[in-house]
């Protein structure tokens, strides 16, 4: 069995982890999904019988379950541009959201839309730049 290569374009900021596996996230994008919810955080390495937990920047694996009927109950990868836990940067700000919201991109990291709805955390767009160039506004 072959194992799955995953486009990580730089290490890992140390941002708080604010989501983790069955939570529900908006999506930020025009994909036509509405609500996903994180069943998997792949390269993520925990304690054994703990849950797998994403931040911002982070690539998720989630299903579909608010959008289209074609979209729905569809497996997806996603990467959280948002999250209402805050957060600390390098210069001592602390970030935090309204709420936890995602953009869905393909396994290479290109995104399925073709506009971001709302701002996104610049650690995310740094880590994506593919993600990046459709936003509007980075925070």
């Amino acid at each position: 069995m072959a194992k799955r290569k995953y486009l990580l374009t730089s290490a890992r900021p140390k941002v708080n982890a604010g989501l983790q596996v069955g939570s529900y996230v908006n999506v930020a994008d025009n994909s036509g999904a509405k609500e996903i919810m994180i069943i998997n955080v792949p390269l993520i390495k925990t304690r054994l019988r703990r849950l797998p937990f994403a931040g911002v920047g982070d690539l998720v694996v989630a299903s579909v379950k608010k959008g289209t009927p074609q979209m729905r109950r569809q497996i997806v990868y996603a990467v959280i541009v948002r999250q209402r836990r805050p957060f600390r940067r390098p210069d001592g700000t602390w970030v935090s959201f309204e709420d936890n919201a995602a953009v869905l991109v393909n396994p290479d990291g290109t995104p399925r839309g073709s506009e971001i709805r709302g701002p996104i955390a610049r650690e995310a767009a740094e880590r994506w730049p593919k993600v990046a160039k459709l936003a509007t506004m980075i925070v």
